[in-house]
Formats: C-alpha cells, sequence, structure tokens
C-alpha cells in the first residue's frame, strides 16, 4: 500500500485548468480499485491518494497517466507502508 504526496509546483490557477482531467483519471483509477480514498492537501498545496498497489514501479506507470504529471504541475512523493492496525471498517486493509 502506498501514500502518494503531490506537491503543487505552480500557481493554482494551472492546477485549475486540468483539474477536470485530474478527476477522471482518479475515477478511471478508483473504477479499476487502484485507489482507496484521495483529496486536497489543506491549505492547498496538493492532495494525498491512497493506493492498494503493492508495486512501486506499477503506481509509478499508473501515475505517468496523470494530467498533473503528464503537464508537470505537481511532485509526487511515494511512501509504502503496512498497515498493521485500523479501525474496524477498515480491516479488509490489513494484509
Amino acid at each position: 500500500m502506498f501514500i502518494i504526496n503531490l506537491t503543487y509546483k505552480t500557481e493554482l490557477e494551472k492546477v485549475d485548468q486540468f483539474l477536470s482531467e485530474h478527476i477522471e483519471f482518479l475515477n478511471k483509477q478508483y473504477e479499476l480499485g487502484h485507489f482507496l480514498a484521495s483529496g486536497r492537501k489543506i491549505p492547498r498545496t496538493g492532495g494525498i491518494i491512497l493506493s492498494n498497489i503493492t508495486s512501486k514501479e506499477t503506481l509509478e506507470k499508473i501515475i505517468e497517466k496523470d494530467p498533473f504529471k503528464k503537464n508537470e504541475l505537481a511532485d509526487y512523493e511515494f511512501t509504502e507502508f503496512i498497515p498493521s492496525k485500523t479501525c474496524e471498517e477498515l480491516k479488509f486493509l490489513i494484509e
């Protein structure tokens, strides 16, 4: 499992120009079962994606399709972790 930390490297006006395409990208990844949660950071300096993909290489290939990545609007940091404790609703995350 990975936490993907997006940090914008351009002004929000430019990010907003590609927001609908980014949301389409996210929707497709949810449909494919690759993403579990996502959202904006506060303050709005980027976003966070929680992915159940187990291979960093596979995840990097997926992220290459993100319009924010393709248009060099954000930097991406990948943090791999193994959930060992969760609330009842998220027990499915424990490997």
